[in-house]
């Protein structure tokens, strides 16, 4: 049985993460310093990483045309880093034009190419093509590729630029020609989905002092409506998160309910669920079970608050919408209520009964010193360690196809 395996090695990580041992968590360890790492310039007509564009492993699937017109153009943004030199030979301003993580890939290699090279700029030759330039299906089409030089156009440097952009974060990096290195990204719906599952920025939680706030602006140390076994409302206290990134744009999947709550989730969070009768607004006696955010349907029943207690309201509908910001914290007592609906903290893993309890070193370990230590935006290391630990050891059916491991929609 997997079961008690997973047990054996979560355990013995709670023991690493002891005071004195920090093998299982980020940032230095203690002893010697290491030295720098030297980089390796690529190869002319190498790619970073070994397979092919647009498959999972680099920067995913191509998923369709994006122009001036289309719905999609507001997924593009501009890039005025002055910084950066954009050839622009169109005159209109396309090359600037890119997603989210395309910007940031950029600006940061801008940075490493300034402090490698003083005086010598990073350079972008092409970026969003609404033209028709490349070839099909091209992610410059979707303002997820970039072609760059320096801004002195010396071809000695071109090997060590690929290498920068590698270290820089691009997802896929190609010494494609003498003339230039082609960079390109996952789309920011992809890498959205990594983080298993979250609630937008804009949705609400309840604090114990009755306050409704921002899940934006919620702190770790902070007590929030929760739901207990039974399905009665209490409030837990907010550990940590599980991912938080304002700057994420993703897909939710909405469920409207009967009472007029709408709770926005990511497909592969957890949502508690009955299918009993709930016209009455009881919560069923043989207790609920959890599905996917992206399984949820009209006609199933969700735990909607209601005064001071849990009541059972039906969805009338489930429709989907972009927005900013993915947010998922994790309370003492694995749930919460969001805008009204309670929810799982929990995504991926297909029990919330399970995600619970292999969550139960880092609430141990919080138990003991009172903190986790600092936590930067981005999935957090424990959430990335179960993913890697729960697909070693479970049946891949038993997890979210669009979990922590899926570059790709």
């Amino acid at each position: 049985m997997l079961l008690p395996t997973l047990v054996t090695c979560l355990a013995g990580c709670a023991f690493l993460l002891l005071p004195g041992s920090e093998g299982c968590g980020p940032g230095r360890g203690h002893g010697k310093r290491r030295s720098p790492r030297k980089l390796a310039p690529l190869s002319y007509k190498q790619f970073s990483p070994n397979v092919a564009e647009k498959t999972l492993g680099a920067s995913g699937r191509y998923e369709g045309k994006i122009t001036r017109n289309s719905e999609r153009f507001k997924e593009l943004t501009p890039n005025y880093n002055p910084d950066i030199i954009f050839k622009d030979e169109e005159n209109t301003g396309a090359d600037r034009m890119m997603t989210q993580r395309c910007k940031d890939k950029l600006n940061s290699l801008a940075i490493s190419v300034m402090n490698l090279w003083p005086g010598v700029r990073l350079r972008v030759t092409e970026g969003w093509d609404e033209d028709g330039h490349h070839s099909e299906e091209s992610l410059h089409y979707e303002g997820r590729a970039v072609d760059i030089t320096t801004s002195d156009r010396d071809r000695n440097k071109y090997a060590m630029l690929a290498r920068l952009a590698v270290e820089a974060g691009f997802d896929w990096v190609y010494y494609e020609s003498k003339a230039h290195i082609h960079c390109s990204v996952k789309s920011d719906h992809s890498v959205a989905a990594k983080s298993g599952g979250c609630f937008p920025g804009r949705a609400s939680v309840t604090l114990a002092s009755g306050e409704q706030k921002s899940i934006s602006d919620l702190r770790p140390g902070e007590r929030v409506l929760a739901a207990a076994g039974g399905g009665e409302l209490i409030y837990s206290e907010v550990l940590l998160f599980l991912d938080r990134n304002p700057l994420t744009r993703t897909l939710f999947h909405t469920l409207h309910t009967e009472s007029g709550a709408r709770l926005s989730l990511t497909a592969a969070h957890l949502i508690f669920v009955s299918e009993g009768n709930c016209t009455e607004g009881a919560l069923p006696a043989r207790g609920l079970r959890t599905v996917y955010a992206s399984d949820a349907r009209p006609g199933q029943c969700v735990v909607v608050q209601a005064g001071g207690e849990g009541r059972l309201s039906r969805v009338s509908r489930v429709s989907m919408r972009a927005s900013r910001g993915v947010f998922a914290p994790l309370t003492q007592q694995g749930t919460l209520v969001v805008d009204g609906v309670v929810a799982s903290c929990y995504a991926v893993v297909e029990q919330h009964a399970l995600a619970h309890w292999a969550f139960s070193p880092l609430r141990l370990l919080h138990s003991w010193t009172g903190a986790t230590g600092p936590q930067q935006d981005g999935v957090h290391w424990y959430s990335l360690l179960l993913d890697w630990l729960g697909r070693m050891l479970l049946d891949p059916s038993r997890l979210h196809p669009l979990g922590l491991a899926q570059g790709d929609r």
